[in-house]
């Protein structure tokens, strides 16, 4: 057993008002529950490497859940006697408190949306009829649980709309149910695939449709590894037992294995990859009987999809020998990549690419911010979109004989706004704007660059109020992510208002291992050139620091899942950076989170410790759980989920714990645990309010400030 450990937090803080009088919190003390260590032992390559809280990996061990409710009494504890908590999160209620709506799209002889009256945990899905009439509920998610922990996870209609399959996710997990309805009736049928994972819904006409799943695993349903997806076919009318195995074997399993069916019915398209970037790509004709399914790329060196086909020729959305990305066609008798010409050519900028009326829509990523073309189906530009701002632009999808679309525009100070485009004469009017309680014109949100530790030049957007002091002492969340080819790009997030409104400075750099400058950025960030993504972030924090935007003292790092990463790196390589840390749902025991659901997926990005030596010592270097020695470490407050079955919530208790052991400074070390609760999708929104809510509260109050700061 480690022995009791209790610290004594005390903070004096002072009230950065116009009196500048000082304030005094009292004292919060927390004592940290006995945990038992263990004497458990690994080795990797000759090499023994202690893992004392091995246990906590058995999530279904009564020993790990008596944890889990311990470290939860000793949190919410805590956040308990924080003087202005309860505040945070009703002033986070007020201005979540507004009507969210999405974009409309046409199913048949109805348009569907959704819409959220404010509070809701889940967003309800209306439609109206096309023709003109009332408006009615379709379908509710609130009513699947009566916690609104059970979420909408993927939707998919038939091509006249008649039919409708969704999934259901419980708990947050990647596990989900799949049921049909009935459009006119919006009855059940018989109906439904259980325990499909990592899944799109692709309808084979009504006939029945394709979904994708993995064999149950051994050991918990929750953390077991995951290793062999195959792609099934469900006829309607028949049981799951009875579904036809498409692709997928265990001579040759693919980790990720999705299809998507071409929007004229004619083709399936097929993609298999063991890791999260590169994958390879089948066609099979579904109009023709025993079709054999065709290997178009046999190799996952690229991405590559099926965007459209028409009339015997296919479009393709490749990397292969284009980093930025590119479009391509080919016919399809001969759709194998020595055929391929491009129709649209990789530039300087990173290409995404949609379809609508007939029209290709080539959105770019320009520093971070979004440049769409709208291009006929030869390559040839027609216009340039005429955006509202600067910002994030998306959707820009519809059906070939639609003559509208419908498309959202976003930035850091901007709210969301659903923009109607008519793809004739370019014309966007405005749709959708929310009534929200937040006014742009009192921040500013402007981009920088500054130099990481080898020279690069790393872009990034800082938000705050119009006229902020730049006196060191304004708290500041620096937020990353930097791995997967993700790209951070301006989103508006009602939470930030809070942050923004009291004083706050909202700044998100672009992190190398990112997808923003294309391929040759994301690989700047993996494997054995992991530490630029690091690097980078720290990087950030000192120029925020030095431009007077903050001080240590006032500056939080956060992030999630590989952004949990990165916080728990950059907090064991430089504890004296920052004030504070929210590494949540993290990956954070770089040795083992292969042998986890589907992380051995992750490889692509990270190595594994099986790889070589090399690998392995280069993975111990950096991994947060291995680098916690005795230090003074920031307040920290991690978070995570029991139903995580992403990244695992053993992650996240090693970590803990171990700071816990290792923490040598006055500043708490907490863990924050959901309950009924996973990665993060599908989250209600009572559960989203009361976790911000504490971070915020955390962060200001071991920074030394209220809230509100007038």
């Amino acid at each position: 057993m480690t022995p009791n450990k209790t610290l004594a937090t005390v903070v004096s803080l002072f009230l950065l008002g116009a009196c500048a009088q000082e304030q005094k919190f009292e004292k919060i003390e927390v004592t940290y529950p006995e945990t038992r260590k263990s004497d458990h032992m690994d080795t990797y390559w000759g090499e023994q490497v202690a893992d004392p809280y091995r246990w906590m990996e058995d999530d279904y061990a009564e020993e790990t859940k008596a944890w889990v409710t311990a470290q939860n009494e000793v949190t919410f504890g805590y956040l308990e006697q924080i003087p202005f908590r309860e505040a945070i999160r009703k002033r986070l209620e007020e201005v979540w408190n507004y009507e969210k709506v999405s974009a409309p799209r046409t199913q048949g002889d109805y348009q569907y949306y959704y819409r959220n009256d404010g509070l809701q945990n889940q967003a309800v899905m209306y439609r109206r009829p096309v023709a003109g009439g009332d408006e009615e509920v379709f379908l509710d998610p609130n009513k699947l649980s009566d916690d609104g922990t059970t979420s909408l996870a993927g939707a998919a209609f038939t091509e006249d709309g008649k039919l409708f399959a969704y999934a259901v996710s419980v708990a947050g997990s990647d596990w989900r149910d799949i049921y049909v309805m009935d459009t006119e009736s919006k009855e059940l049928l018989e109906d439904k695939i259980l325990d499909a994972k990592f899944t799109g819904i692709a309808w084979k006409d009504k006939e029945g449709f394709f979904y994708s799943t993995y064999d149950k695993p051994d050991g918990s349903k929750l953390s077991a590894l995951t290793n062999n997806h195959k792609l099934y076919y469900h006829k309607l009318g028949t049981s799951q037992s009875e579904d036809k195995l498409v692709f997928g074997d265990d001579a040759n399993p693919r980790r990720y294995v999705g299809a998507s069916v071409s929007e004229d019915g004619k083709i399936l398209a097929i993609t298999a990859a063991n890791s999260t970037t590169g994958n390879e790509l089948y066609i099979q004709e579904l109009g023709k009987a025993n079709a054999p399914i065709v290997k178009v790329v046999d190799n996952m060196e690229s991405n590559n999809y099926l965007v459209d086909h028409e009339e015997g020729e296919l479009l393709i959305f490749t990397n292969k020998n284009a980093p930025n990305n590119r479009l391509v066609k080919t016919l399809l008798e001969q759709p194998k990549p020595e055929n391929w010409t491009d129709v649209i050519r990789e530039e300087e900028s990173v290409l995404s690419i949609s379809t609508g009326g007939g029209k290709l829509f080539a959105s770019y990523l320009k520093d971070a911010i979004t440049e769409v073309r709208q291009l006929d189906y030869e390559g040839n530009v027609e216009r340039v979109v005429d955006l509202p701002g600067v910002g994030t632009a998306g959707g820009f999808g519809a059906k070939r004989d639609e003559s509208d679309l419908y498309y959202s525009f976003t930035s850091y100070i901007t709210p969301g706004t659903i923009y109607k485009y008519d793809i004739e004469s370019g014309e966007s009017t405005l749709f959708n704007k929310p009534d929200i309680q937040f006014d742009p014109e009192k921040f500013e949100s402007h981009q920088v660059f500054y130099k990481s530790k080898d020279g690069t030049e790393i872009p990034m957007i800082i938000t705050h109020k119009k006229g902020l002091k730049k006196d060191g002492k304004n708290p500041t969340i620096l937020y990353g992510y930097g791995g997967f080819s993700v790209s951070l790009t301006p989103s508006f997030s009602i939470a930030n208002t809070v942050w923004l409104e009291n004083g706050g400075v909202y700044a998100v750099p672009n992190l190398r291992g990112g997808g923003e400058y294309g391929e040759n950025w994301h690989l700047a960030g993996t494997k054995e050139q992991k530490q630029n993504v690091f690097d980078d972030f720290i990087a950030a924090g000192e120029y925020l620091i030095n431009e007077g935007y903050t001080t240590s003292d006032y500056l939080a790092l956060r992030g999630g899942s590989n952004g949990g990463l990165l916080v728990g790196a950059v907090m064991t390589q430089r504890p004296d950076l920052a004030k504070v840390a929210f590494p949540a749902v993290g990956v954070l025991d770089m040795l083992r989170y292969h042998q986890f659901t589907a992380g051995a997926g992750w490889a692509y990005d990270y190595g594994t410790a099986d790889d070589s030596e090399e690998m392995y010592r280069y993975l111990r270097g950096y991994s947060p759980l291995h680098s916690l020695k005795p230090a003074s470490y920031p307040a920290t407050l991690v978070t995570t989920a029991d139903h995580d079955d992403r990244v695992v919530p053993a992650h996240s208790f090693k970590f803990a714990q171990t700071l816990q052991d290792m923490q040598e400074g006055d500043a708490p070390v907490l863990i924050r645990i959901e309950t009924n609760a996973g990665h993060g999708a599908g989250k209600p929104t009572s559960m989203q309010i009361q976790e911000i809510a504490d971070i915020y509260a955390f962060g200001l109050y071991n920074m030394g400030m209220t809230f509100p700061r007038k």
